[in-house]
């Protein structure tokens, strides 16, 4: 095993359980806080490690995923720690590797779609196209956020939620039910339990968005922009 594999594997593993201590555990509390930043850290090594060993592959779509997924940690992490409206140029970077992601997405799907096969890598098109429209829309949202000014409140814990949630999705999917899984025993695989976290996160994800979005679990900033509502998750 090469050191770029052993940091993709481990770098993963430890981000998938630094994920499940970030949704479990008080939210704003100093645990949380210790967590979501290892999350970070271990989400962006794992998927720069995983960007690299895709360019050797290659596979186009593991490029795709590993940029947007270093895009989504870093973004939700700013939007919980920057609790001002103010603009900096991380937003701006981030907004440019967004539709670099969508770009590459379109590029690869058509060239997917129009290979003899229909394959790009032994993928079809709809992977490609699917990863680039996330990313656009994504990338929307960013550019509305900047033409504004900023993003507060509300808004800016939705922000958060889904976008760390997503990374950690794909993180998920990964261990779980993608390349990973060939580490788990055969009889585990074939009982389906693999399958069962990636809805779980789906469904924690639109819980916390709509219980911040709909209810009024958070009223407003706090004083520190270290800090979040202290209600048990």
């Amino acid at each position: 095993m090469t050191l770029i594999m052993f940091l993709h594997i481990s770098m993963g593993t430890i981000a998938v359980l630094a994920g499940a201590a970030a949704l479990l555990v008080r939210k704003g509390s100093r645990v949380h806080r210790g967590v979501g930043n290892i999350f970070l850290i271990t989400m962006t090594t794992m998927s720069a490690a995983g960007i690299y060993l895709a360019l050797v592959l290659p596979m186009a779509i593991s490029v795709l995923v590993g940029a947007f997924t270093i895009y989504l940690v870093v973004t939700s992490w700013l939007a919980a720690r920057r609790i001002d409206e103010s603009i900096i140029w991380l937003h701006y970077a981030a907004l440019a590797g967004a539709l670099g992601v969508a770009a590459g997405g379109l590029f690869f799907g058509l060239e997917a779609q129009n290979s003899p096969g229909g394959l790009k890598d032994g993928l079809p098109a709809f992977p490609h196209y699917f990863f680039g429209g996330l990313a656009l829309l994504a990338a929307l949202g960013d550019a509305v956020m900047i033409a504004r000014q900023g993003i507060s409140g509300k808004k800016r814990i939705a922000r958060h939620l889904w976008r760390m949630c997503f990374a950690y999705f794909i993180a998920a999917g990964s261990l779980f039910t993608g390349p990973g899984a060939t580490a788990f025993p055969e009889q585990i695989r074939e009982t389906g339990l693999l399958s069962a976290p990636e809805p779980i996160i789906l469904a924690s994800m639109l819980f916390w968005i709509v219980r911040v979005l709909a209810t009024r679990w958070y009223e407003g900033e706090p004083s520190s922009s270290a800090e979040m509502p202290t209600s048990t998750s």
